[in-house]
């Protein structure tokens, strides 16, 4: 049987689950705490906005696995995610040095996750 979390809880897990990790692109960034109110749509222009791009952008959406590349060092992190969130996505905002959200639905319905940043030249 699978706890309900708070969405407080949750993020504590986050933390304590992305310490240290780095996303490796042509620079390594950490992993970011997200908590967005769940009365938030997530469309490109929200992306876009939060992310300070300009409106004519590209937005990637990939699946959890491929972003963190189905294990290795962020194995632990992706089951987190998976398991304490629903409607998952992960949005890319651009390219070259492009914001990444990872974000599902909450327990208590709110939008939380992760974010970062590769840089891809």
């Amino acid at each position: 049987m699978t706890l309900v979390k708070s969405d407080k809880e949750v993020l504590a897990e986050l933390e304590k689950a992305s310490a240290g990790l780095f996303v490796m692109s042509e620079s390594d960034y950490p992993f970011e705490l997200v908590s967005w109110d769940g009365k938030v749509q997530i469309t490109p222009e929200y992306l876009k906005r939060i992310s300070d791009k300009p409106d004519d952008c590209t937005i990637e959406e990939v699946e959890v696995d491929s972003f963190f590349h189905a294990g290795g060092q962020f194995g632990d992190l992706a089951k987190l995610v998976k398991d304490r969130l629903s409607d998952l996505k992960v949005y890319k905002v651009g390219t070259i040095n492009i914001p990444v959200y990872i974000v599902g639905r909450s327990a208590e319905g709110n939008w939380l996750g992760l974010s970062t940043r590769l840089v891809q030249t």
